[in-house]
């Protein structure tokens, strides 16, 4: 147990003094190149590849099944008439290109972001000291800072989720299409919804590099009082 304590501590102070700031310069590259710099929106759209079908009119006298009927004005019935979609003659509905390739690319950094937290609470946890009456100016500073950690890590894990339910709503607003191909209100809700998760995850992307950027900045300036939150002497300067 002692040895995986010391193996946390080093790996701790490692990857705050060395590896969040080439973090942080490699999450500003990242900001500036494509596919998260988007100048113009529209390259962030997709083809749905879900043609309009030329209406059909149903006979009902050729053995085909009644078609619905609505009443006129004049209080007579007749048939509604429409188009239906029964396969895709494109075959399968593409995916968002541009908007996978960034949720690629960010996937990977938001568990390497939760699991380092991780490490960074055990770090913390373990420098805590045994509890005693006074002299616990250093220990409510490690809280402090563990408390900071463990609102990162959850944010972290949360991002995950904003991207699963990206592609469940994503693909009922394509089967709307599918079904209703006419409505061109459920196509301009796809290409919405595309731009939303494009600043979405832009946005996610800039979390993540401001988190490193707050859990350095609040370690690095209290590292003294983190790995030695007693001095040997009880007393303590007043601040």
């Amino acid at each position: 147990v002692e040895s995986y304590k010391a193996t946390v501590k080093e790996q701790a102070e490692e990857l705050v003094i060395k590896k969040f700031p080439e973090r942080i310069i490699h999450f500003n590259k990242l900001l500036n190149e494509t596919p998260f710099l988007c100048e113009d929106l529209t390259s962030v759209h997709s083809d749905l590849k879900i043609p309009v079908p030329e209406p059909q009119i149903i006979n009902n006298h050729d053995g085909d099944p009644p078609a619905k009927k609505r009443k006129g004005v004049d209080g007579t019935e007749e048939a509604v008439m429409g188009a239906k979609v029964f396969i895709l003659p494109s075959g399968s509905v593409p995916i968002n290109s541009h908007i996978t390739l960034m949720v690629d690319t960010i996937k990977p950094l938001i568990r390497q972001l939760v699991e380092e937290a991780n490490l960074l609470k055990m770090w913390v946890s373990f420098l805590i000291p045994k509890i005693e009456d006074g002299n616990n100016f250093g220990v409510s500073i490690q809280e402090e800072t563990l408390g900071e950690i463990r609102t990162v890590e959850s944010e972290a894990a949360a991002f995950f989720d904003q991207i699963s339910r990206y592609y469940m709503t994503r693909a009922k607003l394509v089967s709307k299409v599918a079904k209703y191909p006419h409505i061109d209100d459920y196509r301009r809700t796809v290409v919405e919804l595309d731009e939303k998760e494009y600043l979405s995850l832009r946005i996610t992307l800039s979390e993540i590099r401001n988190h490193y950027a707050t859990l350095h900045d609040m370690i690095t300036k209290n590292m003294e009082k983190i790995k030695k939150p007693r001095n040997a002497n009880s007393i303590e300067a007043m601040y």
